[in-house]
Formats: C-alpha cells, structure tokens, sequence
C-alpha cells in the first residue's frame, strides 16, 4: 500500500504536523508521519527522529548529539535523504518547516523521482526557493503566518495543503502513448530552430524541449543520467559561456558529463554561443565595461562573446565531447548561431565565430562514432533544423 507521507520536526512543529496528518487522513489517503527533529517529539509519530537519524553515516548520535543546530540541520538532511531514497511506499510526500525543517525536507524530496507528488508547506516559500527546490518538481507553498500554534489562518492554509497532496496522490499520473522521450535545449534566439526539430521528430519521439538557463541543462542530463531520454539535441549549449565568462546563467562544469557517461545518441551544436547572460544594465560588472551589450528587455542583457572568448567556449566544448563515446555528432552552423548572430545582427561577428568553430573542430578527436559537420547554414535555416533532426535519427 502507499502511503502520504508527513514530514517535520515534531519537536517544535507537533501540532501542525498532526493537524496536517489528520486532514489528510481524513481524505481517505493512508498517512505516515516522520519525525525529523533533534529533540523529544511533542506528538506520536510513526517514524521516529532516531530511526532517520540512524540513517547517518556515524549512525543517531552523529545526528541527535550535536549541540551546534547548524550542524544538527546538515546532519539530519543527510540522514533523511538516505532514508527516504529507500523507501518503496510513497504515493507522495508533504512536508512543513522554518528555516531548518525546510532545509531537511527539501534535501530528502529532491532526490525523490520527478512526477512523485511534493508538496513543502514553509515559512520562505514566498522568497528565494532556488535553494530548496534546486532542478526538481518541489511544490513551495507559503505558511503565510509562522508555525507557532494552531491558529484560523494556519489551519485553513495546512487544510487546503492536504487537500492538494491527497489528491495528487490519488490521481497519480498515468504515462502516455509509449513514444521515445527525448531532450532538447532551446533559448528564444535558437527558438525557430528547435520548434522546427520538434515538428520532424514529434510522431516518433516524445519531444521535451529544456530552457538553456543553466537549471535547463542540469535537469536534462539528470533525465539522461535516470534513463528518462532516450536522445539528446542539444542544440543550444549557450550554458557553457556563462559558466566561463562570468554569467548569471551557467552549467555547471559537469555539463555534459551524463552524456559520456550514459552514451545516449547525441545531436549538439552552437546555439547561442555568441552571447554571455547578465540581469538588468546596471548589474553587469564593471569589469565588462565597453563590451557589446543587448537590451533582450529590461531584465536581461547579453553581452557578445570575443574572438577569445569563443575559443575557450569551443576547446571547453570539445574536450567534453572527447569524454563520449556513444554516438555523437556536432554540427557547426557557419552562417550564424542565434537570431542576434545573422547577417546585419546585432552580434554579427564572423571573426568570433570562426574562432569558435576551429576550437571546436580542431579539439575534438573525431572517430567513427564521434563527428563534426559543418554546414553552410544559419542555426535557424529551416534545413538546418531538417539536417539535426535527420542526423538524430540515423543515431538511433
């Protein structure tokens, strides 16, 4: 049987958990209530602070001895998440917290796979959840006021929380026609073209198309690394010039890491890789001063990319792909990578694009399996989209 399961400290959070616990059951939904304090519990619960806590590495002690909370917090997230990663039961997972039970339910929830229900009901979910949520489906909801006692607002707020976890939990998703999945990395200059791959492979594989904001290219190779894309056009790799020079966009520098690791058939090329990502005007660091900047609108501006800058990108690049051996193909669009970089563009600029398609070409180790194509087309050509999407599929 599957269970939601309720998680919290119920230490300082006793009658809160209940509460939720108990509306949820209410529902019909089968409950297990999970202690992650470090102090005794003020409620009965169903798994104890000590069974999660032997779930450490130095076992309970290491966890429920610390006199240091920060400590105490690290402690028992890791120990959580162990615990929780083990578990074969789970229809979906709700949790509540301050500042520290945050931190610990979280840790435990993003390893849990995506499409399972989760749902953290918190006192920062109207701030910065970046941190807490990380790549995955983590539902943030508000706590409105603090957890400090049942009082009107707060049992309306847990009510309506267990309302939407139960029946998340009892309408579980059913997966669809059975087609390939497959990822692909978009960013709005690299739009027409991927749309475009989209529509040639739509009958026969299941397209998931990945914004290329750094968060986009982690999650699409955690499918890849959990065997949920079969394929990988990875189009737009505009990651990699934040991560060099200095945006506020970047891969991590594992990108393209799953790839080598799993040898899933690979399509990449150099969408956008003549732009560096930056917030508003003003927060551009000083130290880019007199460089060509675009006004995408008034949050963002990107920078061009220099003739050296594009070398590193590509030598970056091509030393990832010689850790692939699966099939692998790059195609280089001579005639531009991005809306900006065309003809008349804003960021028109032959010089750094030759720069950074020798360094990648002059990088990679080409085998049978591991190949560059240059083409005589602009990354948004509609043949260059028809060639991407043929050559994935002659990988397959």
């Amino acid at each position: 049987m599957k269970h939601v399961y309720v998680v919290g400290t119920a230490d300082t959070k006793g009658p809160e958990l209940a509460y939720l616990a108990e509306a949820i059951a209410e529902t019909g939904m089968p409950v297990v209530l999970v202690d992650v304090g470090t102090r005794a519990p003020t409620i009965k619960v169903d798994v104890s602070a000590r069974e999660i806590a032997g779930h450490h590495d130095g076992g309970a002690d290491a966890v429920l001895g610390q006199d240091d909370r920060g400590v105490a917090v690290s402690s028992m997230s890791e120990a959580f998440t162990r615990f929780i990663a083990g578990r074969t039961d789970i229809a979906a997972i709700i949790g509540i917290g301050g500042g520290g039970g945050t931190s610990i339910v979280t840790a435990g929830m993003r390893g849990l796979p995506y499409g399972l229900p989760k749902v953290m009901v918190s006192t920062l979910a109207s701030g910065d959840v970046g941190p807490f949520v990380d790549i995955s489906d983590i539902i943030m909801m508000p706590s409105v006021t603090d957890f400090a006692g049942l009082n009107q607002l707060s049992r309306m707020i847990l009510h309506n929380a267990a309302q939407a976890i139960a029946g998340m939990a009892r309408s579980a998703y059913r997966k669809g026609d059975g087609l390939p999945s497959i990822g692909l990395t978009m960013f709005g200059v690299t739009t027409p073209s991927v749309m475009a791959i989209v529509d040639h492979l739509a009958t026969t594989h299941d397209c998931m198309v990945f914004h290329a904001t750094g968060v986009g290219g982690r999650t699409m190779e955690k499918l890849v690394d959990d065997g949920m894309l079969a394929g990988v056009l990875d189009i737009t790799t505009t990651e990699v010039c934040d991560l060099l020079v200095g945006g506020v966009l970047p891969a991590t520098p594992t990108r393209f890491d799953a790839i080598a690791r799993t040898g899933v058939p690979y399509v990449g090329s150099a969408g956008a890789l003549d732009m560096v990502n930056f917030w508003a005007r003003d927060t551009v660091p000083e130290a880019f001063a007199g460089r060509l900047f675009y006004q995408h609108n008034a949050n963002i501006t990107l920078m061009r990319t220099t003739p050296d800058e594009c070398r590193r990108i590509g030598a970056w690049i091509g030393r990832k792909l010689n850790a692939c051996h699966g099939p692998v193909r790059f195609l280089i669009p001579e005639k531009g990578v991005s809306a900006l970089d065309i003809e008349g563009g804003a960021f028109f600029n032959p010089e750094a694009d030759a720069a950074l398609f020798d360094a990648i070409a002059s990088t990679v180790e080409t085998t049978a399996d591991r190949r560059i194509e240059r083409l005589p087309l602009h990354i948004n050509d509609p043949a260059f989209a028809k060639v991407a999407a043929d050559c994935f599929l002659s990988l397959t």
